[in-house]
């Protein structure tokens, strides 16, 4: 066997024997692992042979580095459906999760611009901002900003959002949603999901931008999603005459 070849069998045992020791739960979810120097001591093993079996862990997405705090063991991941027609929490409270809602605010607003023209509004017209935190396992996973077309917003801007969802409010006043269009794109936590989210401002998020449409095609709800990109990743099946998605480049 050459050096090569022999320092890449250690340092992937190493990441193999770690990885072992975290799907079993000997290092739970969220729980640092010990440092480095220790650790490199426990295999035998130089600082840059454990770096690298590390770096596989990382990539597998199983632990997460946080410089000049350590290593801990990722979170385990939501996984956010794209093949049905249901609400975030419908979504991941159907696979089984604890998901608990918070509502941060709701008013009647002005809506902005944008929100305007994606709900077909006149400029000035109103509508109810709902905001919302969703919290997975104890943690602020996502926070979500959704403003609902009026006069559907006054039928049910007094409904309990902790235990109800926008979807299930929506269908028991009458609207019948017949589709959604959706953008998931890479993006920054800015500084008012940053409050909500407990994460530094800038970290890396996926951003969720979901237009809902009755059967006449009148779009009800416009709704933006930011998402930890540490807790939940998003997962969808393919068929030949199944879901088809289309791929584009961020602007």
């Amino acid at each position: 066997m050459s050096p090569d070849a022999g320092h890449e069998a250690r340092y992937r045992a190493i990441a193999a024997d770690l990885a072992a020791k975290i799907r079993s739960g000997h290092y739970a979810p969220g729980e640092a692992l010990p440092p480095q120097r220790e650790l490199s001591a426990a295999y035998g093993v130089t600082l840059m042979t454990l770096r690298q079996a590390l770096r596989e862990l990382s990539d597998e997405r199983l632990i997460v580095q946080q410089p000049g705090r350590g290593t801990f063991v990722a979170p385990p991941h939501l996984a956010y459906q794209l093949d049905s027609l249901r609400s975030l929490v419908d979504d991941l409270r159907k696979q089984g999760h604890d998901v608990r809602t918070a509502v941060a605010g709701r008013a009647v607003r002005r809506a902005p611009a944008q929100v305007a023209a994606e709900l077909r509004l006149r400029p000035g017209d109103s509508a109810l901002r709902l905001e919302r935190v969703r919290e997975f396992d104890g943690r602020p996973a996502v926070h979500q900003v959704s403003w609902v077309r009026r006069p559907v917003a006054d039928r049910i801007r007094d409904r309990d959002f902790t235990g109800v969802s926008l979807y299930t409010a929506l269908a028991d006043a009458g609207v019948t949603v017949a589709r959604a269009s959706e953008v998931v794109r890479p993006g920054l936590l800015d500084a008012a999901a940053a409050r909500h989210l407990g994460e530094p401002q800038g970290s890396p998020v996926l951003i969720s931008t979901r237009i809902t449409y009755t059967l006449d095609a009148t779009p009800v709800v416009s709704d933006h999603a930011t998402i930890l990109g540490s807790m939940m990743e998003i997962r969808t099946e393919r068929a030949a005459t199944g879901l088809s998605l289309t791929w584009g480049a961020t602007s």
